[in-house]
């Protein structure tokens, strides 16, 4: 249905030429899904962008096919391609904050799909578009289909961006992380979903996501990326049985569950080298236990060990020593839990105490706008987070976890009615106004869902972070500064030279790191995590993990940790409240409400978590 040849993609930049993808090919039959796994930065959405003919501007495709059927698309004139796109090739995009309009109504968004791929018109269109809101699980669709894009929570864009692509049925559908934002019901919901128009229209599937589990449950074939090229393809079964490239088996051992609890996650030291440089040798090797002389010697040929599973690694040239070594293991040793004087004292007193807090959003109607009823967003929830602890708060994209973590910092002023009592360190900070606001930021910081829309496009990384330094520490000396800015960068797994960098410049994942560092910078004792690790890969989601895990034995920093990843809250979370329409439903500690659920509703939450 799809097949690439040496595709080839450069991008300029001010550090030089990006040889962002590198002679990756591949091909999809009808009826199956092709998966494409690895870290941020590797070339995944890239490739995507190049299959759609979708480059920045300071990219270009230098080599390479790119066939549906017998047509090259990279050999398509301007006018015909964009009646492939949407029509032959559908894209989900990884963001959809960026992606939709947002002057337009969502509806009439997916209404200009249908009219500009089908045949369908006005009313007909407008029913059909309706049809697929309800198909994606957009709930009230009826009232929806008229929302903008600002009016919808980070999931629901996601699902609207979802029916967007689905609306025209394309032949090859291209996902480029389509259930990060969504959580597992609805994620259930859109894979089975996709599993369905997949067999009833033969559509092939680019599934490039960071969630092995999803990958396991989803894809016939996988694909290895590593630096922009692939290093490992083979039958999804085979590669989840038996991953040959060392990166595939650290992967797999970075994988948060229950039982590394109280340990640490296999990371992957290092980061993924820059790719405006020249390779003379493998590009894992610097990150790499394995590593032999041979390995620095040349870049490693792709091979074929075994039939249809090809990888790109000297360990596995035939008559190698090591060929056949075993995998790297998938557990981690244990950590210590950390035991001194201010883990203990963070731990014998609540930081957080949150009381009956109510957030309601006002229905204006007529012509005077007066109010007419609430929106009730958060209706009375209750909870507290003692230092040197995590809670996490589960729950359905909608049900109020976001407004709670806002509405806790006092960012929902003026555009909401909230009530109730939110106490930090027994200060109530709903009483709080100007300077006493403003020093209290100082303790408690917010790592929000969309990097993208938190992050100014116009500064550096290096003046996003000192921003805040600047702000709440205005004592510390500038070399002081720069030096902690420095060294966070390097934490959350950076390079040196992202701080000379602007946010576009990054992927999704890089840029949910940046706004990891500029958060954990001013060093708070209280954090909101609002889905910190949805956009990252498995490897350095472990690396976040492990730092955050880190700094709280350190300096009992508690967390309350906003997140549909239930492996993430096997493994990090102390405690566990379960949200369903502003409620708290059921809460306790995580591995009693994890493992003996109660209330019908979390029951169903775990059910539709996909496993390993």
């Amino acid at each position: 249905m799809l097949n690439t040849q040496d595709l080839h993609v450069e991008l300029d930049s001010e550090s030089g030429l990006v040889h962002a993808v590198d002679g990756v090919r591949f091909s999809i039959a009808r009826g199956q899904t092709f998966a494409i796994v690895g870290e941020s930065g590797c070339g995944k959405s890239m490739t995507a962008l190049a299959l759609m003919r979708l480059l920045p501007e300071n990219g270009r495709i230098t080599r390479g096919q790119v066939q549906i059927a017998d047509t090259d698309l990279l050999q398509l004139p301007e006018r015909e391609m964009r009646a492939a796109r949407g029509g032959k090739i559908g894209i989900i995009f990884q963001e959809p904050a960026t992606s939709l309009n947002p002057v337009m109504r969502v509806g009439d968004q997916i209404v200009e799909t249908i009219e500009t791929h089908t045949t369908l018109r006005g009313p007909a269109a407008r029913a059909k578009a309706l049809e697929w809101l309800k198909k994606v699980g957009i709930p009230n669709a009826e009232q929806r289909i008229d929302a903008y894009p600002f009016q919808l929570s980070g999931g629901q864009k996601q699902r609207v961006m979802i029916a967007i692509a689905l609306a025209a049925e394309p032949e090859v559908l291209i996902a480029d992380e389509p259930t990060t934002a969504l959580d597992v019901t609805i994620q259930a919901q859109i894979l089975d979903l996709l599993k369905q128009l997949q067999a009833e229209q033969g559509m092939a599937i680019a599934l490039i996501t960071h969630d092995l589990a999803v990958v396991k449950q989803m894809a016939h074939q996988v694909a290895l990326m590593y630096a922009g090229e692939v290093v490992e393809l083979a039958p999804a079964a085979e590669f989840f049985s038996r991953p040959l490239h060392p990166y595939a088996q650290k992967l797999f051992a970075a994988l948060p569950d229950a039982g590394k609890r109280g340990g640490s996650l296999a990371a992957i030291r290092g980061t993924v080298p820059a790719l405006t440089r020249e390779f003379t040798a493998c590009r894992f090797v610097d990150r790499c236990d394995l590593a032999q002389d041979a390995c620095r010697a040349a870049p490693p040929e792709l091979l074929e060990p075994s039939g249809g599973h090809w990888v790109r690694c000297v360990l596995h040239r035939p008559g190698s020593a090591a060929q056949g070594a075993a995998p790297v293991s998938s557990t981690a040793a244990p950590a210590e839990v950390a035991t001194g004087a201010a883990g203990d004292r963070a731990a014998a007193q609540p930081l957080l105490e949150v009381r009956d807090l109510r957030v309601y959003y006002p229905i204006r109607a007529g012509i005077m706008r007066r109010v007419a009823d609430h929106v009730r967003a958060v209706d009375g929830v209750s909870f507290s987070v003692p230092a040197g602890r995590t809670l996490a708060l589960v729950g359905e994209s909608g049900c109020g976890k976001t407004t709670t973590g806002k509405a806790l910092l006092q960012l929902l002023r003026g555009n909401a009615q909230v009530t109730g009592s939110v106490r930090l360190n027994g200060q109530e900070l709903g009483a709080l106004e100007g300077a006493a606001l403003h020093a209290i930021r100082k303790q408690v910081q917010i790592i929000f869902q969309d990097p993208f829309g938190s992050l100014n496009p116009r500064m550096r990384v290096a003046e996003i972070l000192e921003e805040g330094l600047l702000s709440l520490h205005p004592e510390l000396p500038p070399d002081v500064r720069r030096e902690r800015v420095r060294r966070i960068v390097e934490q959350v797994g950076l390079r040196a030279d992202a701080l000379e960098r602007y946010p576009h410049e990054f992927s999704g994942g890089q840029r949910q790191r940046i706004a990891i560092a500029r958060a954990l910078a001013v060093e708070p004792r209280l954090i909101v995590c609002d889905e910190p690790t949805s956009a990252l890969d498995v490897s350095v989601q472990a690396q976040i993990l492990n730092l955050l895990k880190q700094l709280q034995q350190e300096l009992g920093i508690a967390y309350l940790f906003i997140t549909h990843n239930i492996g993430v809250v096997e493994f990090f979370a102390h405690d566990v409240a379960v949200m369903q329409k502003g409620v708290i439903v059921e809460s306790g500690p995580a591995n009693q409400v994890l493992n003996a659920a109660q209330h019908d509703y979390t029951r169903m939450l775990l059910a539709a978590v996909p496993r390993m």
